[in-house]
């Protein structure tokens, strides 16, 4: 299993108070969700009012899929132009090549 995050850190200059933020937020945000299912919320900048940081994530089965969906999240932001995106960064995992250790508890039942 592959696991992709991005975080987009955006500043938006047309604000006036937090309710606007939350609305621009909001509609960044099922907008995403909607297109293409990935998962998303804010995961920062939650008190200032010019200042979005938004987290997504996806997975697949091929680091190229995930990587190009998240890409693919990252245009899709910037052109909705509801903010300006002044920082993207982008994390793609292949979850085979970690060292798993067996989860206590889980798994079967016997």
């Amino acid at each position: 299993m592959v696991v992709g995050a991005l975080m987009l850190t955006m500043h938006l200059g047309e604000a006036g108070d937090l309710k606007a933020k939350r609305k621009v937020v909001r509609s960044i945000i099922d907008r995403v969700r909607s297109k293409f299912n990935a998962a998303a919320a804010e995961v920062g900048g939650a008190g200032l009012w010019q200042r979005l940081e938004l987290g997504f994530t996806v997975c697949g089965n091929e680091v190229a899929h995930v990587g190009n969906q998240l890409d693919e999240i990252a245009r899709f932001v910037e052109r909705l132009a509801l903010a300006e995106v002044v920082d993207v960064r982008v994390e793609v995992m292949n979850l085979k090549d970690m060292a798993w250790a067996p989860a206590a508890g889980l798994g079967r039942r016997d």
